[in-house]
Parts: structure tokens; C-alpha cells; sequence
């Protein structure tokens, strides 16, 4: 057996590198990083898991020379440890190149692919196949609620992996998924995204057929029949093809769907033959979907009825999707990841869905590469209507969009004015909570919505509401 590495992480708190970290660890080897943007929840898995992480990217930070430097697709050209890196030759690889070359190889690859719902999707298979014994590995881009982390190497022979379309690295363009050997691929949906690399839907397009053209001649594509993008690749697939939705002719579908505060429930159809009465906790009809994947994957590796049922019915979610940070006086404070225009509509759908009497506050935060450009301004206008009171919060950091191409906080204010919809523009974080202390009231909820650390808004609301009802 080799002896184990230095292994050093270069922006380890990304989601995925974060996982890395922890598979490696896992394995034995010692494992270091270092990012600028620490918050929770992985830097608190990684203080958990004992792995050191430096605040700030330095030369120094990579003396004495680490055996081995994965470098994060957030790192660009100019980092001082890429540079070291560079001029020093120590051997690197990207995130994706890592997890390859370190656990892919001898093990079946379960990439769960899709604009939106991967990580969702990945954990509610992960845990699925977990509860049933099958001892799953897994590299999750969030934190399933109860679990440590949002990896783990099992003792099994499914790998189960969120399958982001998202570059490599600064040296490697191609999309992270397509290093992973898929042996199964799930691929919900497909929207354009990620506007600071990607320059059309087409671009995108051309990414999953690749990853798609990689499935081997016994491999298996789960795809959504409802969304045409998805139709058209699962037409050119050299594998089996498992189709899942509502359109007609789908291989699995969910029908006489009902929601409610717990979730949702729905009847399994397989082609047109009931098979079950399922539930899940999570609300929304695209958390059926979700659940639509899951039991095509599993059926595909022989799980049972019973486990099924039972993993689905026992899936708590995963941090940062629609999860409740805490509830002061029949207030409840969210915390979702939605940043994509699909993804905030769906969310304060499916929260109108399960309880339709209480009111909504959506407070959303533009963050994301994507969202800082004008590429979803109109779109942005109409996913906001199942909610009763909406909030934006300045654009963090603009400067990051090109001239010309940034996001309009009151442009989007006065669209949904348009609408009917009760809207601000708020200053600062400070403003948000300040006006949500004082204006929400018992049985309201109020969702959180941005990619990042929104600044400790949701502590910070739920202190002050505390304070307010003392």
C-alpha cells in the first residue's frame, strides 16, 4: 500500500472541494487548504473532520511543498498558490481530475447531472441506498441535515456523484462531469446558467451530449421526458434510456400528487401500472421529480419496494434547501440556495403549495455569477410571484460583471411592482433585518434566498425577532 500523501487544497471551501478534502482524509493521506471566503456550513465540517484550513491564499502556505495540489475552479491566474505551484512544479490536478484518479476507477459512477435539483437528487439517492444497506460512496454539493458531511467513502460499489457542468479549473475548461466515468447518468433538466464561462444555451447543450457520448454500451441515462433538451439527448444515447416525468409516455411517472406542511405525497406509476403510494418530506412538485430519479436509479441496481419507501419517506433534505434555521413565535426563517430565476420560482411554490394560508417574505440576494449580469433580469420579474412580500438585497459585488451587463436591483423592484407584488430594494443586510423585525408577524415565513453567506442575515433575523418577542 502507498504511502499516504500531503495533500493540499487550494479554495478547499467550495462545496465540492470541501467533500475532496474529506474523502481524502478518509483514505488516510493528510489533508491542509486554504480559501478567503470561510463560512458555514463547510467550514464547520472541515473544523469538524480536523482539517486544517489557512485563511487566505499565501506562498507560504505551501511550505514545506505538499506532495500534491488540487486546485479549485474558483482559483484564477494571479492566486499566489497557483503561482507557487507554477513556478515550483509541484504536481496538481483539478477537483473533478482528483476524484478520478483517487476513488473512480475500480467503482460504478452514479453522476447526477441537470441545471437544477443535483444536489437534492444526489443526497435523496445517497441516502436511499444507504438505508438500504448498500454502503454508498458519495460527493455531495451541500450537506444532507444529520449527516457529518456531504461525502464518504463506503465499502460498496456505487459512487454517487453531483455532476456539475461547471469548468475544472483555470487549465482545465472541460466540464467537471465529464471526468467521472459515468456508468449511470441522471440529467433532470437543462437551462442556460453560469454566464461567466458559458456564452449560450447551445455551449451548455454541447457539454451534457458530451457527458452523455461518455455513457458506456451497458450504461444507463435517467432524463427527464419533460423537458425537450433532455428528449433530444436521451434520442442520441448509445445506453438503455429510463425516462422519468409527467408527459405522457414516461417510464416512471408521479400522479394524483398532494402536498401538504410534511411534504408531498404521489402514486408511482411504472408506464401505466400503479406501483406505490410514496412520500417525501421535501414540498414541491419538482421534489417529486427528484424523487421520480431516484427510484429509477435504484430499481436499475435491484433495491427493494420496502427500502425505497422507507429511504424516500425518511430523506431529511439538505442544508441550504428550504431549511429552517429556526422559528421565533410562529415565525419561520428559511434558507434556501436558489439564485437561478427556475429554482426561486419553484421554492416559493412549493411553499405556497404545502401551506397556502401563511405569508411569504422572499428575500433574495443576487450573488451568483450569473445573477450579478442582466442575462435573467425579465425572468427574475415572474419568479417571484407565489410570494406576498419580497425584499432584494444589493447586488454583491457588482464590479465582478462586465461594463454594460450588471444586474438592476430597482429595474427588478419596479418589475415586480408591475406585478402587483409588494417589493423593496433594501441598502444593506443591517436594513433587511431591521425591517423584517418589525414587520413580520406570527405565521409568517421568510425565505432566504442567495448562493452564498448572505452575511449572516438568517442569525442575525432570528436574534432580533428573539429580541422583539423578549
Amino acid at each position: 500500500m502507498p504511502p499516504p500523501l500531503h495533500i493540499h487544497l487550494v479554495a478547499i471551501c467550495g462545496t465540492g472541494m470541501g467533500a475532496l478534502a474529506v474523502m481524502l482524509k478518509s483514505l488516510g493521506h493528510r489533508v491542509t487548504g486554504s480559501d478567503e471566503n470561510v463560512y458555514p456550513p463547510m467550514s464547520t465540517v472541515l473544523a469538524e473532520q480536523r482539517i486544517p484550513v489557512f485563511e487566505g491564499f499565501a506562498a507560504s502556505n505551501l511550505n514545506p511543498p505538499p506532495d500534491l495540489v488540487v486546485i479549485g475552479n474558483a482559483v484564477s491566474r494571479g492566486n499566489p498558490e497557483a503561482e507557487t505551484v507554477l513556478e515550483r512544479k509541484i504536481r496538481y490536478v483539478s477537483m473533478p481530475e482528483a476524484l478520478k484518479s483517487f476513488f473512480l476507477w475500480d467503482r460504478k459512477p452514479i453522476v447526477v447531472a441537470g441545471t437544477h435539483g443535483k444536489t437534492t437528487t444526489t443526497a435523496m439517492l445517497a441516502w436511499v441506498l444507504t438505508e438500504a444497506g448498500r454502503d454508498p460512496s458519495y460527493i455531495i454539493g451541500g450537506v444532507p441535515i444529520g449527516w457529518q458531511t456531504g461525502a464518504r467513502l463506503g465499502t460498496g460499489d456505487l459512487f454517487i456523484l453531483e455532476g456539475d457542468e461547471y469548468d475544472s479549473a483555470f487549465f482545465d475548461k472541460r466540464a467537471k462531469f465529464l471526468h467521472y466515468l459515468p456508468d449511470t447518468v441522471i440529467v433532470n433538466n437543462i437551462e442556460f446558467d453560469h454566464a461567466d464561462i458559458y456564452d449560450s444555451l447551445d455551449e451548455i447543450v454541447l457539454s451534457f451530449r458530451r457527458l452523455v457520448n461518455i455513457i458506456p454500451g451497458n450504461g444507463l441515462l435517467i432524463g427527464s421526458v419533460d423537458d425537450e433538451r433532455v428528449r433530444a439527448l436521451a434520442s442520441q444515447a448509445f445506453c438503455t434510456v429510463h425516462t422519468i416525468g409527467a408527459s405522457p409516455g414516461a417510464r416512471w411517472s408521479a400522479q394524483n400528487e398532494s402536498a401538504h406542511p410534511g411534504g408531498a405525497t404521489f402514486d408511482l406509476y411504472e408506464r401505466d401500472q400503479r406501483v406505490s403510494r410514496l412520500s417525501i418530506r421535501q414540498p414541491g412538485a419538482h421534489n417529486v421529480r427528484n424523487a421520480l430519479a431516484v427510484v429509477a436509479a435504484a430499481r436499475h441496481y435491484d433495491l427493494a419496494w420496502p427500502d425505497i419507501a422507507r429511504g424516500l419517506e425518511t430523506f431529511p433534505g439538505v442544508r441550504r434547501r428550504l431549511e429552517v434555521r429556526g422559528e421565533v413565535n410562529g415565525i419561520t426563517v428559511y434558507d434556501d440556495f436558489a439564485h437561478h430565476p427556475t429554482a426561486v420560482k419553484v421554492t416559493l411554490e412549493a411553499l405556497r403549495g404545502a401551506c397556502p394560508e401563511r405569508r411569504t417574505w422572499a428575500v433574495f440576494e443576487p450573488r451568483s455569477a450569473t445573477t450579478i449580469r442582466r442575462n435573467f433580469q425579465a425572468d427574475y420579474a415572474t419568479a417571484f410571484d407565489a410570494a406576498d412580500r419580497v425584499l432584494i438585497a444589493p447586488v454583491f459585488l457588482p464590479e465582478k460583471a462586465p461594463d454594460g451587463n450588471r444586474f438592476s436591483v430597482d429595474e427588478l423592484v419596479e418589475g415586480l411592482r408591475g406585478r402587483g407584488l409588494t417589493a423593496d430594494a433594501m441598502e444593506s443586510v443591517e436594513r433587511i433585518v431591521a425591517h423584517l423585525s418589525e414587520q413580520a408577524e406570527p405565521g409568517d415565513r421568510i425565505v432566504f434566498m442567495s448562493n452564498g453567506g448572505f452575511g449572516g442575515i438568517h442569525d442575525k433575523t432570528l436574534d432580533r425577532l428573539k429580541d422583539r418577542y423578549a
